[in-house]
C-alpha cells in the first residue's frame, strides 16, 4: 500500500546514495560495465525502499538535461521504479538519443521521490496562483488527452508562477495560456531528491 502524503517519511542521505548507487549500476550494466547490481540491491535492507512510490531519475551532462523520465503514481517498489526509470531516461526520453557509454563518465543523476499526487481545488486562475508553492509543489496539468508535469526542481529555471504554468502548459501540448481559464485539473505532490555531486 502507498505511503500517503501525510504520512510521507523521508529517506535519509545514505539511502538517497544507495538509490542513486543503483540507478548509476543499472544504466552501466546495459553496457556491461557493471555486474555489481545484485551486490548492490543485496545491501538494500531498509523496508523504505519496498514502499510503492512515484519515482522520477533525471540525468544532467555538463549541467545540461540529458534525460528525465518518471512515475507519478505509486505503482511499484521505489527500488523497481528508481531501476525502470534510469533505464528510460537513458535510453528511452523521446527528446534525446540514447545515452552512449563513452558520456557516462560526463553524467550526473538525480533521483526524486514523489508523495501521491493530490487534487488541488481552486476556482479562477487567480486562486489557482495564490495556491501553488514555488519550489515546493510539483505539479500536474491534465486536460482531455493532454498531460504533463514539472517536478518541484523546474521551479530553479522558472520561479514565476504564471511562466512556470505557461510552460507546462505548452508542455502538454496546450497553449500557454491555457492555465488562465480555470478548467485544467491541477494536482500537486511533493518530492525528496538526491544528486551526484
Amino acid at each position: 500500500m502507498a505511503t500517503k502524503p501525510t504520512e510521507f517519511v523521508e529517506l535519509s542521505e545514505q539511502e538517497g546514495k544507495q538509490l542513486l548507487d543503483i540507478a548509476r549500476v543499472t544504466i552501466s550494466s546495459e553496457f556491461n560495465l557493471d555486474d555489481s547490481i545484485k551486490k548492490v540491491k543485496e545491501e538494500l535492507k531498509t523496508n523504505i525502499f519496498y514502499e510503492n512510490r512515484g519515482t522520477f531519475v533525471t540525468l544532467y551532462k555538463k549541467g545540461n538535461l540529458r534525460g528525465c523520465i518518471g512515475t507519478l503514481e505509486p505503482v511499484e517498489s521505489i527500488i523497481q521504479g528508481i531501476q525502470d526509470n534510469a533505464i528510460n531516461a537513458a535510453f528511452k526520453d523521446p527528446r534525446f538519443s540514447p545515452v552512449k557509454s563513452n558520456e557516462l563518465k560526463n553524467i550526473k543523476i538525480e533521483i526524486s521521490i514523489l508523495t501521491e499526487p493530490e487534487k488541488l481545488k481552486y476556482s479562477t486562475s487567480k486562486d489557482l496562483l495564490t495556491q501553488l508553492k514555488p519550489f515546493t509543489h510539483g505539479v500536474i496539468i491534465e486536460k482531455k488527452h493532454h498531460k504533463a508535469t514539472f517536478l518541484p526542481q523546474v521551479w530553479d529555471q522558472l520561479p514565476d508562477t504564471t511562466d512556470f504554468l505557461s510552460h507546462l502548459c505548452m508542455k502538454a501540448g496546450l497553449s500557454a495560456n491555457e492555465w488562465t481559464n480555470g478548467k485544467l485539473e491541477v494536482m500537486i505532490y511533493h518530492v525528496q531528491y538526491f544528486k551526484e555531486e
